[in-house]
């Protein structure tokens, strides 16, 4: 008897530390996308192997990028996905990145603005951009002055209604990752319609941020960093990036 409930004791203090892990952003394919597909983005595959490995699992969902670091910052949630250090400085961060972002301007094809890497190139065109996200200090700055058009969305398909605005006439350029923007008008069947208008800036790495109110988060960007480690060592990594038609950015 006394054996039983020595187990039952040890079995229920192995599940209380049995995280499920929360993780949340808006979709942005390939590095996070839909929800319990075949393909969920490398970021989310990483993730699920290297807290599985430390006995844990995620609740990975999608919501706009502006509620997710909202709710992070917050503690209702875990951990907001493909963030840049300019998104939440606040937050906590590992020292193993999972990639580095190449960001660019859009244009509709036959549209005459090309972005020279002058801010001013910016100055009389309408810029679709997404809610709670940095585009570098400098862009964020420049964008609040006044006369500028600058159209913000907030939703978990923010990048998908900048394309057909952009189609529709209703913006002149988009700024946006360079891989997500090109999956997307993939996606979209418009890869024909929307060209490349100049890149902006240096490549940037992305990473799995997580709560600065949780006293979890330094536990589980620790886990991250393992797992993309032991992943790369056993080619595991790389075979999550080939799916995606990526490469390991080491």
């Amino acid at each position: 008897m006394n054996k039983c409930v020595l187990l039952l004791a040890v079995l229920c203090s192995a599940l209380s530390h049995a995280d499920q892990v929360t993780l949340r952003a808006d979709v942005w394919f390939p590095m996070n996308g839909e929800p319990g597909s075949a393909n969920p983005g490398y970021m989310i595959e990483v993730a699920d192997k290297a807290f599985a490995a430390a006995g844990h699992s995620i609740d990975y969902a999608n919501m706009p990028w502006e509620r997710a670091v909202a709710e992070v910052r917050a503690g209702k949630i875990d951990c907001a996905v493909g963030a840049y250090k300019e998104d939440a400085p606040d937050f906590v961060y590992g020292d193993q990145h999972l990639g580095l972002d190449t960001q660019a301007f859009f244009v509709k094809k036959g549209t005459p603005f090309r972005y020279t890497g002058n801010l001013e190139d910016l100055r009389n065109v309408s810029i679709g951009i997404i809610g709670g996200y940095s585009y570098g200090e400098d862009f964020d700055e420049f964008i609040k002055q006044p006369g500028l058009s600058v159209q913000s969305i907030s939703a978990d398909n923010a990048l998908e209604q900048n394309i057909k605005k952009l189609l529709a006439g209703r913006i002149v350029t988009t700024l946006d990752s360079v891989p997500v923007v090109r999956a997307k008008i993939k996606e979209m069947g418009v890869q024909d319609q929307i060209v490349m208008a100049g890149q902006f800036g240096e490549p940037t790495p992305m990473y799995i941020a997580c709560s600065p109110a949780k006293p979890t988060s330094k536990q589980y960007v620790a886990i991250l960093d393992k797992g993309i480690r032991d992943l790369r060592a056993s080619g595991e990594l790389k075979k999550i990036l080939d799916k995606y038609g990526l490469e390991d950015w080491q």
